[in-house]
């Protein structure tokens, strides 16, 4: 029997009373034990972070491989290395496990579990339900429950605290609720977990100054906002803004294509002024977890309003057409030459949505690859970080680049830029090279390079 189902509903009085007062000097003293559940970009760096801070800590996560490299010390992300991990886990106490009852003697949890869209473009959070109704069969007076799982404005509440109250304890009297919005850039070099500033809103007063205290002893600086629906607007406006942005470069790059002006040299022109304008550039679309994803949310949500996101959903629909952009300029150089699309050899440079990582989630390229292969084209793919794909309709393996490869293709496509790529030497013996990131820019013109 958990600890929730052993407590009557008469002791829950004298409980409650107790509840915020105890909780906040164990989180204050650092004697709370933290469970993060979700190892995963946002779980794992955090749940280091937190062994780091001082907290004793215990990551939870269905996927059994995943738990065992924890404890073994290896580490499947790139922005926690092995030794960061092994210290953590050494010096610090941290473990791993798949086994939930854990919950039950965290005093802090931690929900970083993915949130995708379906086919449709609505909200999947199977994964949130499944992570809360594991905390709520071992929910018991005095935890402090956070989720960092970016989503819709309203989740907290009307999802998570509508399980755990199910199981007759409530929300600022026996257990505390709030919101704080991941903040993880993959490869970031500069911000990582401990130095960027994590917003933090409770579902009541009590939830919010608890998450507060407990986030402010595990980074270095905290934003209280008002109420946990403030968070999670908080971090859908950011990437919406994002989204926006790309999609309005995006958008201009295509009308450029069509007046035959280099969209490059008028955004770096643009960009000069020193006011009132923030660099944005266009590419083959957006990738990652976030700018594909989360503006869709608030689109889903505002739709309870009888609200359209006129801005949000029109970036959506720039931001994926560029994929099908690029394949259809692909296909014009090629006839150019004489090449039919469906007969070339067409070799695509990167399928990671950003530079320098292993991430492809829903990066472009990868659904460049797929329009391609429907195309009927012979594809490949180089990544120095990516081994495979196996999505989207596209399952294939990363390419060695040589010069044999690349001579021996129509046209490569450069939809990643990679630091380590040499450039310059895959343009020498590339026949074509349709560039969508602006990374040969510093060769000058050169006969078969052809911007996006």
């Amino acid at each position: 029997m958990n600890p929730a189902q052993q407590i009557s509903r008469g002791d829950l009085t004298s409980c409650s009373s107790v509840s915020f007062e105890q909780l906040h000097a164990k989180v204050k003293d650092r004697r709370a034990i933290v469970g993060v559940v979700g190892l995963g970009y946002v779980g794992l760096p955090f749940a280091v972070q937190v062994a780091r801070s001082g907290f004793d800590t215990v990551g939870l996560d269905i996927s059994r491989e995943k738990t065992i490299a924890v404890n073994q010390g290896e580490s499947y992300i790139g922005d926690v290395s092995n030794s960061d991990l092994q210290q953590a886990i050494q010096d610090h106490g941290l473990f791993a496990t798949d086994h939930f009852g854990a919950l039950a003697d965290c005093d802090v949890i931690v929900v970083a579990v993915p949130t995708p869209l379906t086919k449709n473009l609505t909200p999947d959070l199977r994964a949130i339900e499944a992570a809360t109704r594991e905390i709520a069969n071992n929910l018991r007076p005095g935890q402090l429950i956070t989720l960092e799982s970016t989503t819709f404005p309203g989740t907290t509440e009307e999802v998570m605290q509508t399980i755990l109250e199910s199981t007759g304890l409530r929300v600022e009297q026996d257990f505390f609720l709030a919101h704080s919005p991941e903040r993880v850039d993959p490869g970031n070099h500069q911000f990582n977990t401990k130095n960027t500033n994590k917003v933090v809103g409770g579902v009541g007063p009590l939830s919010g100054e608890l998450a507060a205290l407990f986030y402010s002893s595990t980074v270095d600086h905290t934003v209280s906002v008002s109420s946990a629906r403030a968070a999670e607007l908080v971090k859908v406006y950011e990437n919406i803004f994002r989204s926006v942005n790309v999609a309005l470069v995006n958008e201009l790059s295509q009308l450029c294509d069509r007046m035959d002006i280099n969209v490059w040299e008028v955004l770096d022109a643009a960009f000069t002024k020193p006011f009132g304008i923030m660099p944005f550039y266009p590419g083959p679309g957006v990738g990652g977890h976030c700018i594909p994803l989360d503006p869709h949310y608030l689109e889903f949500k505002a739709r309870e309003y009888n609200f359209q996101t006129r801005f949000v959903t029109l970036a959506g629909e720039i931001n994926r057409s560029m994929p099908k952009f690029v394949v259809d300029k692909a296909a014009r150089l090629l006839s150019n030459e004489g090449v039919a699309l469906s007969r070339a050899r067409v070799l695509v440079l990167g399928v990671a949505y950003k530079p320098d990582i292993d991430d492809s989630r829903e990066s472009p390229a990868i659904h460049i690859l797929r329009l391609l292969q429907d195309s009927g084209a012979e594809i490949f793919y180089h990544d120095p970080y990516v081994r495979g794909v196996d999505e989207e309709g596209v399952t294939m393996l990363s390419s060695d680049l040589s010069a044999d490869l690349l001579s021996s293709c129509d046209l490569v496509i450069g939809a990643t830029a990679h630091a380590c790529t040499d450039i310059e030497w895959v343009v020498e013996h590339s026949r074509q090279f349709l560039d969508t990131r602006n990374m040969t820019r510093h060769l000058g013109t050169r006969s078969n390079v052809t911007l996006l």
